[in-house]
């Protein structure tokens, strides 16, 4: 998955961050890109009246996100050029150690085996645009405990952190087009 893994990259941080913003604009200019998992799959399970959510079941939440991820991951290699990621497969492995759990060796092997490009862009918290909504109901405190566990886990597994200025989608887009040499 090599030679892919470097068209890959993944836009990451806090919720609340713009970073999913900062994914529309990219798909706008014919960019390809994923969708979050965690909000299409709490956006799901709510509908359902299901358990796999964050706050109901995290470890259950966890694993219905990594098989959402692999398989984004895998539709990805279809694609042409390079292809943006809403979070990634990696930061799942953050996500239990943030939850207070114990990452199973599954989603540990997951990470090393679905890379991305090494440059991985960090969104900072940004309390100016901060906001919950239908799927986001994490406090700000929340957002940055995120943030943080995010650029642990990815420099934990040789990722390289590129932060993302708290700028306006215009410049955030130019700074990572930029980046990727675009």
């Amino acid at each position: 998955m090599h030679r892919d893994s470097d068209r890959f990259f993944v836009l990451s941080g806090g919720p609340g961050s713009g970073k999913t913003t900062l994914i529309e604009a990219l798909g706008s200019l014919g960019f390809a890109t994923t969708v979050e998992a965690g909000r299409a799959i709490i956006r799901d399970q709510t509908a359902i009246g299901g358990p796999a959510t964050h706050q109901n079941d995290p470890a259950l939440f966890a694993e219905i996100m990594l098989a959402f991820d692999m398989q984004s991951y895998r539709q990805a290699l279809g694609k042409e050029g390079p292809v943006f990621f809403d979070r990634g497969i990696t930061e799942l492995a953050g996500y239990h150690r943030m939850m207070g759990m114990s990452a199973p060796a599954h989603f540990r092997t997951a990470a090393e085996r679905f890379r991305y490009n090494p440059k991985v862009f960090i969104a900072p918290p940004w309390p100016e645009i901060f906001a919950n909504d239908g799927e986001r109901k994490q406090s700000f405190r929340e957002a940055v405990t995120t943030h943080d566990a995010c650029v642990r886990i990815y420099a934990e597994f040789g990722y390289e952190i590129v932060p993302l200025a708290k700028a306006s989608v215009e410049e955030r887009l130019r700074f990572v087009l930029a980046e990727i040499g675009l």
